[in-house]
């Protein structure tokens, strides 16, 4: 195999690929990156057997072929080498010769025959949505899943593609974000599925602004295309559970609160926070939102908001970064709290298709 490219195009596109190379992975070849060079076109694919990344770039190919190498190593040279154009030369016994203005390097790689089989973007169905609403959706949920391996099909984002939207889910037990979108597919094409975290983080990631996202599901994976990038993961096996049962039906006050301001509050007053003290009281009254915490053997923290509100008083205690996830990652000005009494679930609200079930804390 014999090719030339810009060291911007490669770096880029191993860029791309090598989040998902698992440091200490049993397996040498999962430590690499799979090179494929034929008609104008060098594909790089990584994998860890349950997620896949495959990038396309240009690059002048005066020799077709295909190897691994090192993918971490060879991102690390490619980066510190001068900006002009890399040449990779690689022998039949994978061992490639990289050469860029003065610098060179040896690299010893493995087959591509050890390389694990990788799926083709392809299914019964395709979904097409815009790759930032996509990213914007992730956004707004993914913190909010579990990371108890023990409740496995928590470990994940929840798509559901039914009554000609996108419903996307994700829930610990104490908490849930849950958001909407409008998309265009046959009825017969509806479907569940449980997207693992570690895909909707690397999807985060490599999504851009902008341009058409296609998505693929073909038995218990599925396959997002954008671009020239490929990612394709294997699905969380379960049921999930019914989210819809833990959003209140109805609460007894609803109260406009700036983003901003609350967020600002919470950050600062969860400055006193410890492992042992982590509730922050909320206490609303005429006109005034009080947000303290108090913690034994550190102090208090107090910040006062001015609200539009006459309602009862409530006092309700939140952990404060549970508070914080939702309103960091949402861009309106105002939110809505929907609240009952300090033992019942809060609702953060915003004029979009977003919601968030908060449980209280039982502080004495």
């Amino acid at each position: 195999m014999k090719i030339e490219l810009p060291k911007s195009d490669l770096l880029e596109g191993l860029q791309a690929v090598q989040n998902v190379v698992s440091i200490r992975s049993t397996l040498p070849i999962l430590s690499n990156v799979l090179l494929q060079a034929e008609k104008g076109k060098l594909c790089l694919t990584t994998t860890d057997l349950d997620v896949s990344i495959q990038c396309t770039i240009d690059a002048k190919v005066g020799k077709g072929g295909a190897t691994t190498l090192p993918a971490r190593r060879l991102s690390s040279i490619v980066r510190e080498l001068p900006s002009s154009d890399i040449e990779i030369d690689v022998d039949d016994k994978d061992t490639a010769q990289v050469r860029c203005g003065s610098s060179f390097f040896k690299i010893m790689g493995l087959s591509e025959e050890e390389f694990p089989p990788i799926a083709k973007a392809e299914g019964k169905f395709c979904y097409t949505l815009d790759q930032g609403v996509f990213r914007e959706m992730l956004r707004k949920t993914a913190y909010a899943a579990s990371t108890d391996e023990t409740r496995f099909v928590l470990n994940g984002v929840f798509l559901s593609f039914k009554d000609s939207k996108l419903v996307m889910v994700a829930t610990d037990g104490r908490r849930l974000a849950l958001v909407e979108h409008e998309v265009e597919f046959p009825a017969e094409a509806e479907v569940d599925m449980i997207l693992p975290s570690k895909v909707a983080t690397e999807l985060m990631h490599t999504l851009d602004e902008s341009g058409e996202l296609r998505i693929y599901t073909k038995e218990n994976r599925v396959m997002f295309e954008f671009g020239s990038v490929i990612v394709s993961s294997k699905l969380i096996e379960g049921t999930y559970p019914n989210y819809r049962q833990v959003i209140p039906a109805q609460c007894e006050e609803r109260i406009a609160v700036e983003r901003e301001s609350l967020l600002t509050a919470l950050k600062r007053v969860s400055l006193v926070t410890t492992e042992k003290a982590t509730a922050t009281h909320l206490t609303f009254a005429k006109n005034q939102l009080v947000v303290s915490m108090t913690t034994p053997d550190v102090g208090e923290a107090r910040e006062t908001l001015p609200i539009k509100y006459t309602g009862k008083e409530l006092h309700v205690a939140f952990n404060p970064e549970y508070m914080i996830d939702p309103l960091k990652n949402i861009a309106q000005d105002e939110i809505y709290m929907e609240l009952t009494d300090d033992l019942s679930p809060g609702v953060i609200k915003c004029d979009l298709p977003f919601l968030y079930v908060l449980m209280p804390m039982r502080v004495s």
